[in-house]
């Protein structure tokens, strides 16, 4: 007889619960619209470099080691855009690969 599919397995009868997928993250504090500049590095485990703006109202730009092939390093760029000395907004630059041109 067919038994229905779940994403999670359910836990044994009165053992504990396994966490949800995004607490096994390895960045499980995400960004959020609000955050200041202390609050986003600390959630991105690296430290924001001043790009331009006036105090306040700064775009940060943060450089995240996400590994490679072990031949070529591969380094995310995040720009972080704060107003009033709130993030309000974010943006990923990928850049163009120089292997392939």
């Amino acid at each position: 007889m067919p038994a229905p599919a779940h994403a999670q397995r359910h836990p044994p009868l009165g053992g504990p619960t396994p966490p949800p997928f995004t607490a096994t993250l390895s960045n499980n504090t995400p960004l959020a619209f609000g955050m200041d500049a202390g609050d986003a590095a600390r959630a991105l485990g690296v430290p924001l470099n001043y790009i331009r703006g006036r105090p306040g109202n700064e775009i940060f730009l943060a450089f995240r080691d996400l590994g490679g092939s072990g031949l070529f390093p591969h380094r995310h760029r995040l720009y972080l855009q704060f107003r009033g000395g709130r993030l309000a907004g974010w943006k990923g630059d990928w850049g163009h690969n120089w292997m392939w041109q």
